[in-house]
């Protein structure tokens, strides 16, 4: 049977276009878009430095970091804010906690990138001049800061805690302070401290 489609009298080879449309299909997509000149996305390297702005106790910090770098890394090396502590490096001790917004962080798990926008509070930034936060002396009262390393961490946690509203009983500092890790196992005055602080805490 004659196509009569493919008459040259009309313009179109039937069976040229069939070919066509055959041999098209049969190139991968990547390469048609190639061949067509396509810009394709391209993933950043993350070991390239980026730019991001932290605001961190109420002032904003422009830094040039490795999309990898931690809150706590940021605020350590860069920021020369050492009063949050590298303890176990892992989330497990509690030393490097610091305030984003209103919840209590591990900085050394939470991506600096992550934080961008958000208020960032450490332990430096707490104390009114030369006037300590109620619960920064409520350590000091209750001897609760034993050596020292974990205290950053451990009053950051404590000022959430209190703001959660899980400073009503003893358990319930003990339960919600438990992933504060202290070597010197002051958890008896930091208990102590909390309950103290709590008060002059939730008035504002």
């Amino acid at each position: 049977m004659r196509d009569k489609t493919g008459s040259r009298s009309v313009g179109f080879d039937r069976r040229a276009f069939m070919a066509g449309v055959a041999g098209s299909a049969l190139i991968p997509m990547p390469a048609r878009a190639v061949a067509e000149g396509a810009q394709s996305p391209t993933a950043q390297d993350p070991t390239l430095p980026v730019d991001v702005t932290l605001r961190v106790n109420g002032q904003d910090k422009r830094l040039h970091i490795d999309a990898r770098t931690t809150v706590l890394d940021a605020l350590r090396e860069h920021l020369g804010l050492t009063g949050s502590k590298k303890g176990c490096d892992h989330g497990q001790c509690g030393a490097c906690t610091v305030l984003i917004g209103e919840r209590r962080v591990v900085s050394c798990l939470t991506l600096a990138l992550a934080a961008e926008g958000q208020e960032i509070t450490t332990i430096e930034g707490l104390a009114t001049g030369d006037r300590l936060h109620p619960m920064q002396q409520a350590f000091v009262d209750n001897d609760a800061f034993q050596c020292g390393y974990c205290t950053p961490g451990q009053i950051m946690s404590a000022i959430a805690c209190v703001k959660e509203g899980h400073a009503g009983s003893d358990a319930d500092i003990r339960e919600y302070m438990s992933g504060n890790i202290c070597r010197c196992a002051a958890y008896p005055n930091i208990v102590a401290a909390v309950k103290q602080a709590a008060p002059e805490i939730m008035k504002g």
